[in-house]
């Protein structure tokens, strides 16, 4: 199967995530995940999606999602 995203690479999310779905990494801390966040792919799911550890302006993980390859873009660093 041919994968657009590799593992660890840098991406922007231009979905916000199915709350359902979210496991946040911090519970106490929770911000709203949104539109234009930056993550790194973490997991290729059996389903075709990508598990995607979500990040704060500060690279620091506050949740894992999944999401679908539409749902994602390769960013530049």
């Amino acid at each position: 199967m041919q994968t657009k995203f590799k593992r660890h690479q840098r991406v922007k999310i231009l979905v916000a995530p199915n709350p359902e779905y979210v496991e946040y990494h911090d519970e106490e801390n929770t911000p709203p995940i949104e539109r234009g966040m930056t993550g790194t792919i973490n997991i290729l799911l059996p389903n075709g999606h990508y598990h995607v550890a979500i990040l704060d302006k500060k690279d620091n993980v506050i949740a894992y999602a999944p999401f679908a390859e539409e749902d994602l873009q390769v960013t530049v660093d």
